[in-house]
This record gives structure tokens, sequence and C-alpha cells, in this order.
């Protein structure tokens, strides 16, 4: 075994992509990892620094220095590691934007959203809540701001800030020709909502987010807003604190003064099936702005003079399935291919990419993993390629301390290592069981990796063609083989030996030829096998350099002779391979 750890690659095989449907789990340890406190806290530390940073460049410049996906879940795993080390700790706030002289206060505070992470846990919430139905709306995906309309006249916008204080924007929204500069009443209308960029048939789904947020927040922080760019502008209003206490009042009188999207984005739900079906739907439906989840709340809620700048207990958020998210690497496993390959494995704390729980991510080879530079301990931009493989794409908060980078000899292995199973070598020997029972071989039928596994296991097989001697009492001896098994096992032993002689070559690793020569190349005595040099090899169309070295060295080995020598007769004389 490497230092690592190296598994066997036929179970590396099965969970390289560490993905499946169930629930994300939560995580085993709510601390930062690390054996000591002291540990504890430095990665805590190094992780608040970090938040901060990306708080700071949002909040008071509107850069966005990471996806929003991934902030989401450094933010939520920061909290976490809070209440671990100091549980007593006031609940977080955003910081306040920059220039304290434009800083103006909220009529009504701005309460922020819990994002909750599954169905799971969107369930027990609508269980939690004593009326229904509820509403149901997409989470526009753009900056909060607060709209103050007295005597019928937009008087300020304000930022939304630490949700009690926010910046002036109220020039840069008045040439926002969405947003009313009058309304047709005389009363206080004090509105909360999103202001978004404006997109012609976006389906999140298809697009992304578009950076359409970043935009957003960038065009606001500018000193003065061209005509041009204000068009780029719309707003949707999520509440109206002083308004009507009925929703439906709300949603009738909010279109009346200019503001329909609210009732045309805006569903009745009672079931968490009818919450799941929007959700699918708005993600992937054309809409005119980036949405990033949904957003399920009672249309009745508390007066706005209540409101705290803290997520209430009245309304919630569902993201959309993540595309990339933030994940703890656990563990670094190399597993060994058939061929020799190292390929190592982050084992990572699960996180839901896609509404799917990945657990484990392939780093593909081993001058990849070290380009990345990745460690136990680290935290990594987890992303999905092509919409289904996750990968790592960086370490965006490295470990502390870090831990040495153990690279193994990738020199130790190769296409002609490994072809018992000696120290070192269990797991590409079983790889080579797997290929030689598998359908390019020699097709048994009923014998996997775990017949495989339990066979070097006991003994039993501690050669690549040692199994054509097993007797079926030997095989019953196995835990859980009965009889039965035993036997098809055994037809199934007795059926390779009829197998063409071309499929032994491949069962044994053969290095792969191209089919249209196939037949000709391979149509002779095994001894002229043996006697081709690299050149020889070269004259069949298709077969170069490194290819034709690699049979040479294939047909030249000791072990491979051997084994060869010990096959039907028949492998030895001529005869035209079929099609395989």
């Amino acid at each position: 075994m490497l230092a690592i750890g190296i598994r066997a690659v036929t179970l590396a095989w099965l969970s390289v992509a560490g993905v499946s449907h169930a629930h994300a789990a939560e995580p085993g340890d709510a601390c930062p990892p690390g054996k000591s406190l002291t540990a504890r806290h430095a990665s805590y530390d190094e992780l608040t620094r970090r938040v901060q940073t990306w708080d700071e460049a949002y909040y008071q410049r509107g850069e966005r220095l990471v996806d929003d996906s991934v902030y989401d879940e450094a933010r939520r795993r920061w909290r976490q590691w809070r209440r671990c080390l100091d549980p007593d700790a006031p609940p977080p706030r955003q910081p306040t934007p920059v220039s304290a002289r434009d800083e103006l206060e909220h009529p009504y505070a701005q309460t922020g959203l819990d994002k909750l992470p599954d169905r799971r846990a969107i369930g027990e919430w609508l269980s939690r809540q004593p009326k229904r139905p509820l509403w149901i709306q997409p989470k526009v995906d753009g900056v909060a701001v607060t709209l103050v309309y007295r005597e019928g006249r937009l008087q300020r916008a304000i930022s939304r800030g630490d949700g009690e204080k926010g910046q002036d924007w109220t020039a840069s929204v008045r040439r926002i020709d969405s947003i009313p500069e009058e309304l047709a009443t005389d009363e206080a209308v004090t509105l909360q909502g999103e202001l978004y960029l404006r997109l012609a048939d976006h389906v999140q789904a298809r697009d992304g987010g578009a950076s359409a947020r970043s935009r957003v927040a960038g065009l606001l922080n500018r000193h003065e807003l061209s005509a041009a760019e204000a068009r780029e502008i719309g707003f949707f209003a999520w509440a109206w604190p002083d308004g009507p206490r009925t929703g439906e009042d709300r949603l009738e009188r909010l279109a009346q003064l200019g503001f329909p999207d609210t009732a045309s984005y805006t569903r009745s739900v009672s079931r968490l099936s009818q919450v799941e079906q929007w959700r699918d739907r708005w993600y992937h439906a054309p809409l005119p702005f980036a949405s990033d989840g949904v957003v399920i709340k009672r249309r009745e809620r508390p007066p706005g003079a209540s409101w705290q700048a803290e997520p209430p207990n009245w309304s919630v958020a569902w993201k959309y399935p993540a595309a990339r998210t933030l994940a703890v690497v656990e563990a670094i496993d190399v597993s060994v291919g058939r061929t020799g390959r190292l390929t190592p494995v982050a084992r990572l704390e699960p996180v839901l990419l896609d509404d799917r729980e990945v657990g484990s991510v392939s780093l593909g080879s081993v001058a990849h993993w070290k380009a990345l530079d990745v460690r136990p301990g680290d935290q990594v931009d987890v992303a999905l390629a092509g919409a289904t493989i996750p990968r790592i794409e960086r370490v965006v908060i490295p470990a502390t301390p870090r831990a040495a980078l153990p690279l193994p000899d990738a020199t130790r292995y190769d296409a002609l290592s490994c072809l018992a199973p000696s120290a070192g070598c269990r797991e590409q020997f079983l790889a080579r069981l797997v290929w030689l029972g598998g359908k390019q071989g020699l097709d048994m039928t009923g014998i996997g990796p775990a017949a495989w596994s339990a066979l070097v296991d006991a003994g039993l097989v501690d050669g690549l063609l040692s199994w054509r001697t097993l007797e079926i009492d030997q095989l019953q001896s196995l835990p859980g083989v009965g009889e039965a098994r035993a036997r098809q096992w055994i037809e199934a032993f007795h059926a390779a030996e009829a197998k063409r002689p071309v499929r032994w070559l491949i069962a044994l690793g053969m290095p792969p030829l191209p089919e249209a020569v196939r037949h000709s190349a391979l149509a002779v005595p095994l001894a002229t096998l043996r006697a081709r040099s690299a050149a020889d090899w070269q004259t069949f169309p298709g077969i170069g350099p490194s290819r034709s070295e690699q049979l040479v060295a294939f047909f030249h080995d000791a072990t491979i002779d051997k084994l060869l020598a010990t096959l039907p007769t028949e492998a030895d004389k001529p005869h035209p391979p079929k099609t395989i």
C-alpha cells in the first residue's frame, strides 16, 4: 500500500465520481478539522479571513470574488464552526458598506433568508408552518434595495447594507425606468425587492447566473448611471412591510402601483411536491431574470415594525441545484489501474451538486494532482464538468497547517507490473483479473470484482490463470458461496477455455491493436509474435513507435511467456481470429 492509501481499482472505479441521489448528509463533525483546539481555531480563523475578504469586495466594491454557491457553502460552514467554537456568540451580520457618510437607515429592517439545503429540510420547514397554503416565488438573483415612497413620490432608495442601514442609491435608482418616480397614492409605501439584470429568455439550468448579480452591483456602485445602463435593470418587489395585511391585497395593490412582476411570479403551494414542481419548472423555464432558487413564504407575516436584520421563521429559500460548491477534503486515496496508471481520488465531506451527493472526486493523474496541490483538510471549489462529472477546480482555502504532499512513486507501476499478487500489488492484480474476466476479455458470466477479490483474499487465485485448476469444493469453502454459485463459476471458467486465441491475448493485457489490422497482425503462431521487432510491428497501419515498443515488451515478458505456454495448444496455431 502507498503511504497515502491505495484502494482497489475496482472499488475506486465505483466511487471516482462519488455521486448518488441521496440527500446530502450532515457533516459528521460540525467543528473545524484538527485534533487540537489550536488547529481547529486556526482553520476557523483562516475561513473567517477568507469570508471577510469576499464580503468586503462584494458589499463595498460590488466585486464578486467567488461563485455564489461557493460563498454560500463557505458562509454556512463558517456559521457552523462558529457555533462549535463559540456557541454563545450572537448571530453574525453582513458587513456595512463603505462610505459611512452615505448611509441611510431602512424604515423596516431587511430580514434576509435562511437557505435550506434539500427537500428533507424544506419538508420539515413546511410541517412547522401554522397556515396553508403558502406562497412560492423565484428567488431573483440581483441586489436588494429598499424603495421609500412618501406622498406618492420616490424619496429614497437604500441598498441592503447590513439590513438596518445601507448606501444611498437614490440618484441611480431614479434613472431606472422600471421603477416609478411617482405612485398613484398619497399613502406611505415602503417596498423591499431585488434590482435585477434584464435578460431575454434566460434559462437558469442552461445559462447559469450569467454574472447578473455582479453586473447590477457594479452598475449601482458607480457614481453615475447612464440611461442605457439604467434600462438594463428591472425591479422585483418581494416585500411590502407597511402594505395591506392580507397577501392577496398586497399582490393586487402592487400591480396597480406599477409593480406587476410580483403577482406574475407568485404561486400558491401547500405540499412539498408542489414546491418541487415549481422549483423544477422555474429552473428550466425562460424567465426575464437570473434566479438562484425559490422562496417559500407565508402569505401573512408579522407587522414590518417587528422585523429584524436576520432570517425570519416565516420565509426560507431553496436554492437551485448547485453546479459548484465548497467542499472539505478528508483524505486522498490513490488507485492503481490495470495498466499501472495511478489515479488519485479526493475523498470529500459529502456535498450536494445538482441535487446529488458527491463524496469523492477523481484528480485525474498524479501530475494533475501535483499541479492542483490538493491536500487533506483543504477546502476546494468543486464543479460539475459537462453537468455530470464532478471535478476540483482549485484550492480555495488551504488547510491550516497543511499536511505534506506525499506523492506516490509513479515509476513503480506499469503495463507489465503486478502480474501476480505480490507485496503492494493487490490493487493492480485485481484490476487485471477484472479485465481478464470482463466482456472485453474471456467474458466470464457472474464473476465480477467481488468474486475475484474473494478468490484472491482466500489464496485460491495467486496468478492470472490459476483459477483454471480450481475445483467446486474449493469455491464452496468461500463465505457466502453455495453449491449453485460454485457450479456457476466453474462453468464460466470452463467456458473461457474455448475462447479464441486472440481473446486470451487481450485478456492477459496485450496492448490494443487497430481493429483494421487485428486479423492480419495476429493470424500467426505465437512464435512469430514473439519474434517480431518494433520495426516489424510498425509495418502494420495504425501502429506507431510507442505501441510497437509496448507490443515487443508484452511478448518478451517472462511472466507473460510462461502464462501463454500454459494455454491450450490451439493458441499456438495459426488461426484467423473472429471479430470481437
